[in-house]
């Protein structure tokens, strides 16, 4: 994988797109804690809250991969725009209306159902804007930036809703989703990218190997960093700073991760091998009690997780056809989104059944079952060094990379 993060970002309209997606995404990391803030206040109850916040997730999962499609379908501006506006409209209705739970609940369930592609549209887009050389690279820069998404959208949301109010700091959101929404939609990048329309019916990709691993591996990743995550408040208490402080670390590493390792060749095994990272760091965390030992062990963690998004990203992209690429961006996105439910659950009753050390046990085991997945299944994994790491054409047959 030649040239460096300088090299990509000069190439024509690269560094845009990435700004652009970046803002339009920023509410990803802002919303499910602005309604947690928001509902608990106005109903004195986290169980409501949580009702929410499922409600929210679970319209997230069943839109990913509808949207995916209908990009093909319908373009990818149309779809962009009008389920961002759809969103906005959900989120401001929960924010400024004076409505029951009932009402709140069905209006999340909205929100996420109608929570914009860019994911999908942005990774998509990517392997038209560089040659195959640097879509590794792209990739991977990709999945480091976005822990800003995950350590800024929690920081502003938290800061707003204690400060000013709990109203303010959803609106922030919906400001996000309709300015970052109009902002992707109108970078060139995107008018000049059309999706041919899919002549698969639906869900058809995911028999595909490359895009069936990375949904499953995804789900155990995620849901490991959710348990993970939710462990580490379980240990602190949610009152307590150090939490939050903890899990920054934990994003920093994985963003320092992704810079680091981004120029490394995929081989058939590179999946594997930055999930063996994760995995050590993961398996860690139940004998690393206190605020260094957790922050050493998922330093460690987080060094392996934007490579490991960054390698899932270029599998899919390289082993599907083009049109087929947003719907299968939208499977995994799906199976990590189910991964942040489970995981959740799992580390909650684990937290209140056995305490911190059983619940980041849980996180290590699920860890060490996205590894074995990966190292078992690596025989699908294509190996990109010196081909093209870009998506199928329609017109060319897909076939199955094997390991060298």
């Amino acid at each position: 994988m030649s040239g460096g993060f300088g090299d990509l970002l000069r190439t024509r309209g690269v560094a845009r797109i990435i700004a652009a997606q970046l803002v339009a995404r920023f509410p990803s990391g802002m919303l499910s804690l602005g309604l947690l803030f928001h509902v608990q206040r106005r109903t004195g109850s986290y169980t409501a809250a949580g009702v929410v916040l499922a409600a929210l997730s679970i319209g997230q999962a069943i839109s990913g991969p509808a949207t995916g499609r209908l990009m093909g379908r319908l373009g990818i501006r149309p779809v962009v725009l009008g389920t961002a506006t759809l969103c906005a409209t959900a989120v401001a209705a929960i924010a400024l209306g004076d409505i029951p739970l009932p009402a709140i609940v069905a209006l999340a369930f909205a929100a996420g159902i109608t929570f914009p592609p860019i994911t999908a549209a942005v990774r998509t887009i990517y392997p038209k804007l560089v040659n195959s050389r640097m879509l590794g690279s792209l990739f991977s820069l990709d999945a480091s930036l976005q822990e800003l998404i995950w350590i800024g959208g929690p920081v502003a949301v938290t800061f707003v809703a204690t400060t000013v109010s709990t109203e303010v700091a959803l609106l922030l959101s919906v400001v996000l989703l309709i300015g970052g929404g109009i902002w992707f939609a109108a970078s060139p990048e995107v008018g000049r990218v059309r999706i041919p329309r899919s002549k698969r019916r639906f869900g058809a990709v995911l028999l595909r190997p490359q895009v069936l691993l990375v949904t499953g591996v995804g789900f155990l990743v995620i849901a490991s960093c959710a348990d993970i995550e939710a462990s580490v408040a379980g240990a602190f208490g949610t009152g307590a700073p150090t939490s939050g402080v903890v899990l920054a670390i934990w994003s920093l590493a994985s963003l320092v991760g992704g810079f680091a390792l981004a120029r490394l060749p995929m081989r058939s095994w590179s999946l594997t091998l930055r999930l063996l990272i994760v995995a050590v760091g993961a398996a860690l965390t139940p004998f690393a009690p206190g605020f260094w030992g957790l922050s050493a062990a998922l330093v460690v963690a987080g060094f392996g997780l934007a490579p490991a998004l960054g390698v899932m990203s270029a599998i899919v992209s390289s082993s599907v056809r083009f049109s087929d690429t947003a719907e299968a961006y939208g499977w995994t996105n799906t199976g990590q989104l189910v991964g942040v439910a489970v995981g959740a659950a799992l580390a909650g009753a684990f937290l209140d059944s056995s305490g911190a050390p059983a619940a980041f046990a849980c996180g290590a085991a699920l860890a060490m079952a996205g590894l074995l997945v990966a190292a078992l299944a690596h025989g699908v994994t294509p190996d990109l060094r010196g081909r093209d790491a870009g998506p199928v054409p329609d017109t060319a047959p897909v076939p199955v990379q094997p390991a060298s």
